[in-house]
């Protein structure tokens, strides 16, 4: 029960419903209404109101306009090594799934062109997806895949895991890749997508993706930073 003392109430119904998300409810799972926890708790409207909007600033609870709060999923954390959305999230036990957003074969940005040794005119694979965890907006992928190695990609099912396609029906496993990681602000294009407001920093990452000697990939990412997370872990030369 809440009581007067050193703890502010706020701090202290944060910490029960923190509990609360914890071992009885699951993501997704709706928060009882402020009028249920003002009652069940001895509170007020304000300090209902102070402890919800402390949790989902961590990230542990989201708002859904006209919904209500819901126990928010929890976040995806990726350790920096090279895998595909779907596999870090089979990894941490998330039920991973797409949205095509677009698919098309058509001639892409100079850069990609570039980077796939084509003439700037030659048509390769343009997919963009909305990549979900347990149904829930995750990121955004905007990929080009090189036609000249994967000229028919989008006949298959892409709306699992693309890197498992090129490895199991073209045998051009991604063997390296290099990644650049900024911070970028949700425009009018990703934010509804991901269900943010406009201006909510996300993660944006790039990567060049190769199998042996063969540019097969270039992928602009934006994700949630409230659901993804990036892990290294770094040491010291001691010489």
């Amino acid at each position: 029960m809440i009581t007067d003392g050193p703890v502010p109430k706020h701090e202290q119904l944060r910490l029960i419903l923190e509990e609360m998300c914890d071992n009885e409810l699951s993501p997704g799972d709706p928060l009882p209404g402020e009028r249920a926890l003002e009652e069940a708790y001895g509170v007020s409207r304000i300090t209902v109101r102070r402890a919800i909007g402390d949790l989902v600033a961590a990230g542990r609870l989201r708002r859904v306009r006209g919904k209500g709060t819901f126990v928010a999923p929890a976040p995806l954390v990726s350790r920096l090594h090279l895998a595909s959305f779907s596999d870090e999230m089979k990894a941490q036990r998330v039920e991973a799934s797409s949205r095509i957003l677009l698919s098309e074969r058509t001639a892409p940005p100079e850069d990609v062109a570039t980077y796939f040794g084509s003439p700037p005119n030659a048509p390769h694979i343009h997919l963009r997806r909305l990549r979900l965890g347990d149904g829930e907006p995750y990121a955004v992928d905007d990929a080009w895949y090189n036609a000249a190695l994967v000229p028919d990609l989008l006949e298959n099912d892409v709306y699992h895991s693309v890197y498992t396609l090129l490895e199991e029906e073209y045998g051009l496993g991604i063997t390296e890749a290099e990644q650049t990681v900024s911070a970028v602000a949700a425009g009018a294009h990703n934010a509804p997508l991901l269900d943010v407001a406009l201006d909510t920093a996300l993660l944006h990452i790039v990567r060049y993706a190769r199998s042996g000697a063969h540019n097969v990939e270039f992928c602009s990412s934006v994700y949630r930073t409230d659901r993804y997370r990036l892990t290294t872990r770094v040491a010291r030369d001691v010489e």
